[in-house]
């Protein structure tokens, strides 16, 4: 038996109100759509899995692309029976289809293998996910052939409901198994003989049924898998979902978060057994988090990894970087891409790093910005230390070796070498390269006037009461 699967993405979503084509709307982190894929490449390699894009396509596409699933373009949107339809060459090597929408983001792949294993063992033309809503209206209802039958008498929408059937719970979730060779058999009979002039594919169930074919359906377990969004605010809610889940894995792995409810947390994040997660924090992208970690309250980090046993403190910000086992950062640090941290170093609050290399046992405490820098084990990064490593036109790099000494205020003027061992003095400006072992300093001499500040608020006295006698 060959399987394929076929994703519809093909669609507007005119209710959303926005520009943006439907699926490539995200929540947990992704578009909608690439959570469909995920769980679909679970159950077939994704060169067996073709996506039916429509508006937009090139942009879906793109987003999507690095999956490696086959695409269709459906260049006008007529229906959804329309769309397979379209994808009829694209699934010749098949027989059996699965048949996805692809705004159903909480579909699990556990689901998708169980729809398949009963449409195999029932040997259906037509095998229908269904869900039991508590409150079904809006939604295509099941009539099966009796009660705890498998077959499928017809789909019946809401407007064409009989008073008896508006009690019926049970819906379409719009997700088939099909035999291919059937499908498209009688997918050609479909008429759009309806208010919106498409072709429906739920109408081949019915043409399946006229022609003596087999069509069952199967309950979902979990109903919230099937459901989609058809507004902003739906969206959110399907969000909040996912990345509670997203939570509860992590929490059933060993991590502690405090407050789920308030964690952003995408679905491509990991996080160790141990580690402690505040309220209020928000790990995004790819995030890899390591064990006996602390990460406090409002941090928001973005495709980083950090190591075991690191410390982020409050409302740090850290994307694209990298920071090493035992490392403390913040409160109020904020990594940029291309920041490696090394392993003990301490980046304390109010300390900007982009493209710089902390090195081990390193610290850079308070007030700094390091940027383009290579830095050594055991450096001292004074307060108020700035590589100023723009000119106006090009970037610089300096480099800071193993246990130099950097006094508060300085500024590094790049390209720079800073040797090893050094000293700068406490407000610098160092335009030249430092040996190693070398004291540097460069400010201006000092000079100091006494008795200029008494002087001075005596002519200030003396103003004031001059202009109060006029």
């Amino acid at each position: 038996m060959r399987l394929g699967i076929v994703i519809m993405a093909a669609g507007k979503g005119t209710r959303l109100k926005s520009k943006r084509a439907k699926v490539l709307h995200a929540i947990g982190g992704k578009p909608l759509l690439q959570h469909v894929i995920a769980a679909a490449a679970q159950v077939v390699p994704p060169h067996d899995i073709v996506a039916i894009v429509g508006h937009q396509a090139e942009a879906v596409q793109a987003a999507v692309r690095a999956s490696g699933v086959r695409f269709v373009v459906q260049h006008e949107q007529l229906g959804t029976g329309h769309a397979i339809q379209t994808a009829e060459p694209a699934t010749r090597d098949y027989d059996e289809l699965i048949v996805l929408s692809g705004d159903v983001p909480l579909l699990r792949p556990e689901t998708i293998t169980r729809l398949r294993d009963f449409h195999l063992r029932e040997g259906a033309a037509m095998t229908i996910l269904t869900a039991a809503l508590a409150d079904p209206f809006g939604y295509g209802r099941i009539v099966r052939k009796s009660a705890g039958s498998p077959e499928v008498l017809a789909i019946v929408e809401q407007k064409d409901l009989e008073p008896e059937q508006e009690k019926i719970r049970e819906i379409n979730s719009g997700i088939y198994a099909f035999d291919r060779e059937k499908l498209f058999g009688h997918i050609g009979q479909l008429r759009d003989d309806n208010a919106h002039r498409e072709l429906y594919l739920t109408d081949v169930a019915k043409l399946l049924s006229a022609g003596r074919q087999r069509v069952v359906a199967i309950e979902a377990a979990r109903p919230e898998e099937i459901l989609g969004a058809n507004t902003i605010a739906e969206m959110m809610k399907l969000d909040r979902e996912l990345r509670l889940a997203n939570a509860n894995r992590l929490m059933d792995a060993g991590v502690t978060i405090f407050q789920p409810e308030t964690a952003m947390i995408d679905s491509g994040v990991e996080v160790g057994p141990d580690t402690i997660v505040e309220p209020f924090v928000q790990l995004l992208g790819e995030t890899r988090v390591g064990s006996d970690c602390l990460i406090r309250s409002n941090t928001v980090i973005v495709n980083s990894t950090v190591a075991d046993g690191v410390h982020i403190l409050q409302s740090c910000v850290i994307t694209d970087a990298v920071i090493e086992k035992g490392a403390r950062i913040g409160p109020m640090a904020n990594l940029r891409p291309g920041t490696h941290i090394g392993e003990g170093a301490h980046v304390g609050n109010f300390v900007e790093l982009k493209k710089t290399n902390l090195g081990k046992g390193s610290k850079a405490n308070h007030l700094s910005y390091l940027g383009d820098a290579e830095i050594g084990s055991g450096v001292n990064i004074g307060a108020g230390t700035i590589t100023c490593n723009y000119d106006g036109v090009n970037k610089h790099k300096t480099i800071i070796g193993d246990g130099v000494f950097v006094g508060s205020d300085s500024a590094l003027v790049a390209p720079i070498v800073i040797g090893e061992g050094s000293y700068i003095g406490a407000g610098s400006v160092i335009t030249k390269d430092v040996p190693p072992e070398a004291l540097a300093v460069a400010r201006g001499k000092q000079v100091v006037k006494e008795g200029w500040a008494k002087t001075r608020r005596a002519q200030h006295e003396a103003r004031k009461f001059e202009t109060s006698k006029t």
